[in-house]
């Protein structure tokens, strides 16, 4: 009975931005839990090709295809590609996302906007045009990948936190629409992870390293794989009663307002 709560078995999983970190992460639990991954990028054929090497080394069912999330076009021809060469997407990850880390006085409006839409309205495009499979079947699963700036501010990152914020609140309005149809929409929101991006920064003595590990309960980075059981619940069976959920993996970071430096 518990096993089967958690089986996404001959599930079809579309995961953006799937090609390393986070992404690859989650996308990782989802297969070796039983789906077929749909590996997503942007940047170029090869890292694709790269990473479903990867997967498939770990056992994993996957097959890779590139398109630009945020380019509606590119989605819809896209999504239907891949309902006639594998079929309907039972689950949809949308982890694509960039961060400008620019003070806002000194930000370009430009590159605010390139923000909110990889980060915002790309979540819509690809969920607006996979929903509708899932409509017909009366069934899916769309997780949306928020952030600590889903609910915190910080210096520099104003625009990813616009995004991110408003990423919840579509999360949410995506539930109140589709709950109907037996649509489950949740939003996972990642604390600080020990991935090759944070690496140069995780070093003792380093200030963003010391004050990530003190303001953090369980005092440390998190793993990517900690990300899997959170992406395989909200997927499987065992989250159909869970609808417009942030569930954050973070640590605890968002349970505490810290503590002094002289406190143990």
């Amino acid at each position: 009975m518990t096993n089967s709560l958690f089986d996404v078995s001959g599930k079809i999983a579309l995961v953006t931005g799937s090609t390393h970190g986070l992404g690859m992460a989650m996308a990782k639990g989802l297969g070796q839990a039983g789906a077929t991954i749909i590996v997503n990028g942007n940047s170029s054929q090869e890292k694709i090709d790269n990473a479903v090497t990867e997967y498939k080394n770990e056992g994993i069912h996957a097959i890779g295809y590139k398109f630009d999330v945020s380019n509606e076009q590119e989605v819809i021809s896209s999504i239907k590609k891949i309902e006639t060469e594998i079929g309907y997407i039972d689950i949809l990850i949308n982890n694509a996302g960039i961060i400008k880390r620019t003070p806002l006085i000194d930000m370009e409006v430009d590159d605010f906007k390139q923000v909110i839409n990889i980060d915002l309205v790309s979540p819509f495009i690809v969920s607006k045009h996979v929903v509708r499979g899932m409509i017909e079947r009366k069934q899916g699963k769309i997780i949306n990948i928020c952030s600590m700036m889903t609910e915190l501010g910080r210096n520099t990152v104003g625009a990813y936190a616009a995004a991110k914020g408003g990423l919840k609140m579509l999360t949410k309005n995506m539930a109140t629409e589709w709950a109907k149809y037996n649509i489950q929409v949740n939003g996972i929101g990642p604390g600080y992870f020990a991935t090759s991006q944070t690496a140069p920064i995780r070093v003792d003595g380093h200030p963003f390293n010391d004050f990530i590990v003190g303001r953090t309960p369980a005092a440390k980075w998190g793993d990517p794989s900690d990300l899997a059981g959170a992406a395989i619940f909200l997927s499987s069976k065992a989250s159909d009663f869970v609808n417009g959920h942030i569930l954050y993996v973070d640590g605890g970071i968002l349970a505490t307002i810290g503590k002094p430096s002289n406190e143990d």
